[in-house]
């Protein structure tokens, strides 16, 4: 027994929904972090399923790369949301006014 195709769509379509409430809706800068790497999971979660489906490895591979550069993105996030907590105190979008120096 196989899980359709589908079933792979509507749980991508429902992680990256959650990825977008989560940065439209969220003040919080790790948190709208968290939910831009939902939505890039739910892409990866497309990638293999799809991969999968027309039994090709391409889409498999592309996620594997695709993790490594969230690994990094999320190195790289966090040195920056640490750099700005030293500097303002704070990690709410709301009180980060970088232009008002």
């Amino acid at each position: 027994m196989t899980v359709p195709l589908s079933y792979y769509l509507v749980l991508s379509g429902f992680v990256f929904l959650t990825g977008v409430v989560g940065v439209l809706i969220r003040r919080n800068i790790i948190v709208i972090l968290l939910s831009v790497e939902l939505m890039l999971n739910a892409t990866n979660i497309n990638f293999v399923a799809f991969s999968e489906y027309f039994h090709q490895v391409a889409g498999q591979v592309f996620v594997f790369f695709a993790l490594t550069v969230a690994a990094a993105e999320v190195a790289v996030g966090l040195a920056i949301i640490i750099a700005l907590h030293r500097t303002n105190s704070s990690i709410y979008i709301d009180d980060l006014n970088l232009l008002k120096r």
